[in-house]
């Protein structure tokens, strides 16, 4: 496996723009099985779990192509296989979003269980649940979920718990269901705008999306489109919290700053300054040691769950201490116990833990459990005093384009060392 080997002790300073984010791709992508016509995506950021979602529609019949400007042409207008298989679905939990999407074509799929990081349950029963409320019928065997229907009904539906892969699923499906489709208590996530964007592009009725009930009247046909992916409000966010543990100054292009205020509240009570109009977020750190930060993980538009391990690592090194609560996913302080390699007081007890700040990190091997802890890894290091090696990084290829070069850009010294 491959690694990264950090160099710490550097301020990062610069500047660099965002890639477009995988968590609005990955439905978007998804959807372009609704339509017989042409769709061509742009902005798509170059990472593992877009490569498995084209490996996947491709293995279904898809054909997809790069022009020079860098943009994918997707066609589905002659899929041969309805089928999932768990090769490629071990690897990525969003790969049910195709279900969704198959069942509105073809009226029916078959859908290997999901796999992806190991951060807590995310229950594909809110998914299953709602679309036998549209008439599907499902069966799980041999660890696949086999849906049919003769024809989608619009349908009224509340989730038993907020999900933001069942609500773009749900939103593709009734898009091309019979009548009308209400859906409460659903994810209000930016990238839930995004696909309700898309599929209006294609000629879908949806209207609510971002709100706390989405209306979807359904059509019989869905057309071609084209559209570009906005950037990636987490990797944003990373590279901020970078900027902030390494007393740097960066600016950060391509990014709208409303979908991650959060985030920006917090780093100002760290003590950083930041600075941002509709279109770029600028950070500087102008106190030597970082204010300890209380944050409670909550849907957006709460504090995401995709900036906890980050944080810890400002609240590593924080003049005092800091509580974290994790409301999403019960197993996302795999961290913990890496970071603590490295000079970290941190202790978890349930969905809390306390963060007492230390005067200095120290370099260390180190193993990444999942996405966003790799990304807190990488940080760490970045600020401790030696070397630090990150293993796992396929962990960071997952959603991070280019991650060491964008802060070897920035002044780090970080080198991908061969497996």
């Amino acid at each position: 496996m491959e690694k990264l080997l950090i160099k710490g002790g550097n301020n990062l300073k610069g500047k660099i723009s965002c890639s477009g984010a995988k968590n609005a791709a990955l439905p978007i992508i998804a959807a372009s099985i609704l339509s017989d016509e042409k769709i061509v995506l742009k902005n798509l950021p170059y990472l593992q779990d877009i490569t498995t979602m084209f490996e996947l529609l491709g293995s279904m019949g898809a054909e997809i192509s790069l022009d020079e400007n860098m943009n994918f042409t997707i066609n589905t207008s002659d899929l041969k296989e309805i089928e999932a298989r768990y090769e490629l679905v071990k690897t990525m939990r969003a790969s049910i979003l195709v279900l969704g999407p198959l069942l509105a074509k073809y009226g029916e799929a078959k859908i290997a269980l999901p796999g992806g990081c190991a951060i807590g349950s995310r229950p594909v029963n809110y998914h299953l649940d709602s679309l036998k409320k549209l008439g599907v019928n499902i069966s799980l065997k041999n660890g696949y979920i086999e849906a049919k229907v003769n024809k989608l009904k619009g349908a009224d539906i509340v989730f038993d718990g907020i999900t933001v892969t069942g609500t773009e699923n749900l939103m593709m499906a009734a898009s091309m269901a019979e009548g009308v489709t209400t859906l409460q208590n659903v994810a209000k996530e930016p990238e839930i705008k995004d696909l309700a964007e898309f599929l209006n592009k294609m000629g879908a009725k949806i209207d609510g999306a971002g709100t706390d009930l989405i209306k979807i009247t359904g059509v019989k046909k869905l057309q071609g489109a084209e559209f570009n992916i906005p950037a990636d409000r987490i990797e944003a966010g990373t590279y901020l919290v970078a900027a902030v543990v390494t007393q740097g100054e960066i600016l950060i292009e391509n990014i709208d700053p409303s979908r991650l205020m959060q985030v920006i509240e917090k780093l100002k009570e760290t003590g950083a300054c930041i600075e941002y109009d509709k279109n770029s977020i600028s950070v500087f750190m102008r106190e030597s040691i970082p204010k300890p930060v209380d944050i409670t993980t909550a849907p957006f538009p709460n504090f995401p769950t995709d900036m906890q391990a980050q944080f810890s690592v400002i609240n590593a090194i924080s003049s005092g201490i800091a509580k974290v609560n994790e409301t999403v996913f019960e197993n996302r302080f795999m961290h913990v116990l890496e970071l603590n390699r490295m000079g970290c007081d941190i202790s978890v007890k349930g969905n809390q833990a306390i963060i007492k700040g230390v005067n200095s990190l120290y370099g260390a091997e180190v193993m990444a459990t999942d996405l966003r802890a790799s990304a807190s890894l990488i940080i760490a290091g970045l600020c401790a005093e030696g070397e630090t090696i990150v293993d796992r990084i396929y962990h960071i290829d997952r959603g991070y384009e280019r991650i060491e070069e964008k802060l070897n850009y920035l002044g780090a010294e970080i080198t991908r060392l061969p497996s």
